[in-house]
């Protein structure tokens, strides 16, 4: 998710107002000359300005589509996902410029939520919201708390669905000199997914899927705990503790060894905060394939 519309949305829908506007006041084409018979910019003023103007209003205060790039959120989201977006629900912001103008709420443990990345503020993530202001994170061999409570966590048996796993990895180049054909990316995905384990986590309202991969601790390679919590986080990234600052969130991504979070790179202010992920309307699997809805339904 790493284009914002709006940055065409906005000037644009600003540009076409103010000439709808000035000949609505002062230059009357459309009043004067009738429909069709007013200059090219009057016209695409008073035919693609309402239009333009709804939809900005929509997406950038109620409802916004995102398009799902990486495998970091599986299983509660795979590539190819299209969710919407509650816009609404962490407080209504300006396009462009983000300022909060009204608050509406705040993220709740178990969100799944969008947000401005905060080493790159163009491009925009989707986590799933773990610590809140003023939380202690710890990690403990496999166990998630949130001030010294154990966050609810019990082992499932879950089939994953054999066209979604063909698509953990991405097809193209991968790293310097390594290129995966589909064939290859499809093979790794369903290699990978048979040492796979997953468990039900339990957070405030939310009962999700995470994925773990046992032989592979992504924790060890985050260069974030290392740095807040030395004397706690160990060479193997079993043990490691955060706490979260005022006006600060803690994310992670449901496919735990799999996912560059906020255990990689820190924390999300609060004025980075996009809205709440909460529904998958589409999926279409990458390259040539047509979309299907199956996958439909809310995200918990």
């Amino acid at each position: 998710m790493d284009f914002d519309f709006n940055i065409i949305l906005v000037p644009l829908t600003l540009a076409l107002g103010a000439i709808w506007l000035l000949d609505k006041l002062r230059l009357k084409q459309r009043a004067t000359y009738g429909r069709g018979k007013e200059s090219l910019p009057v016209r695409w003023a008073y035919d693609f300005f309402p239009v333009l103007a709804v939809v900005l209003i929509v997406r950038s205060f109620l409802i916004e589509p995102f398009n799902i790039p990486s495998s970091s959120m599986v299983p509660t989201l795979y590539t190819g996902d299209f969710i919407a977006v509650n816009k609404f629900a962490y407080g209504v912001r300006l396009p462009l410029s983000y300022n909060k103008v009204l608050d509406t709420g705040h993220p709740e443990h178990g969100d799944v939520m969008v947000f401005r990345y905060p080493e790159n503020p163009n491009i925009y993530y989707i986590k799933r919201v773990i610590g809140l202001p003023g939380d202690t994170v710890s990690y403990n061999q496999g166990q998630i708390s949130i001030n010294n409570v154990p966050v609810k966590t019990t082992p499932v048996n879950f089939d994953a669905d054999a066209e979604l796993t063909s698509q953990l990895y991405p097809t193209g180049q991968v790293a310097p000199g390594q290129i995966l054909s589909e064939t290859q990316a499809a093979e790794l995905g369903r290699e990978e997914e048979n040492h796979a384990q997953y468990f039900q986590e339990n957070q405030g309202k939310h009962e999700h899927l995470v994925r773990y991969l046992p032989e592979m601790n992504s924790s060890q390679y985050a260069p974030f705990l290392q740095e807040v919590s030395p004397d706690v986080v160990t060479s193997n990234g079993t043990t490691w503790q955060v706490n979260v600052p005022e006006g600060q969130y803690f994310v992670m991504g449901d496919n735990r060894d799999r996912s560059a979070d906020g255990r990689f790179w820190g924390f999300v202010p609060d004025d980075n905060l996009a809205g709440k992920a909460v529904y998958i309307w589409m999926h279409k699997p990458p390259g040539l394939h047509l979309p299907s809805f199956s996958r439909n339904g809310t995200i918990d």
